[in-house]
């Protein structure tokens, strides 16, 4: 298999994974609000297809990396855009970074209130106060999505 058949054979997997596993999931309400993140790589420069989870409130949208450091971040922190791709609402979207950990508290509980259950990688439980939150907040980045680019 040559290298462009590769490619192509990886972003039909991508597509499929996107198109026709996640929506489904997402109709039944097992995955409530995920969306497919599509960013460059840093390093190879193909895109790369995440399921992600967006936090909307007052018309405004934030993504929150679930544990820590990953691809999709260093690779949206670098490009400073990501797109975002659900039931056919395909958008690119600026970025910024929430460092303001009272700012990100919010929102993280918001998270783990639609992911449901408490994971391993969270210490607060959803109904654990705001300050438990803010605790959290260096150890999951949140992104507010910004309509229009940046």
């Amino acid at each position: 298999m040559t290298d462009g058949q590769f490619r192509e054979f990886e972003m039909t997997t991508l597509r499929r994974i996107g198109e026709k596993v996640m929506p489904p999931l997402v109709r039944a309400g097992l995955i409530p609000h995920t969306y497919m993140l599509t960013t460059v790589g840093r390093k190879s420069g193909k895109p790369r297809s995440h399921p992600v989870t967006l936090v909307e409130r007052d018309g405004r949208r934030w993504l929150v990396a679930p544990y820590g450091p990953v691809g999709w971040v260093h690779n949206a922190r670098a490009a400073g855009t990501v797109r975002i791709r659900r039931r056919g609402e395909n958008s690119e979207l600026g970025i910024r970074e929430v460092t303001d950990p009272a700012e990100a508290a919010p929102i993280l509980k918001d998270y783990l209130t639609i992911t449901g259950p408490p994971r391993d990688y969270f210490a607060a439980a959803p109904e654990a106060p705001l300050a438990e939150f803010e605790a959290e907040a260096g150890r999951h980045p949140v992104f507010e999505l910004l309509p229009g680019g940046r």
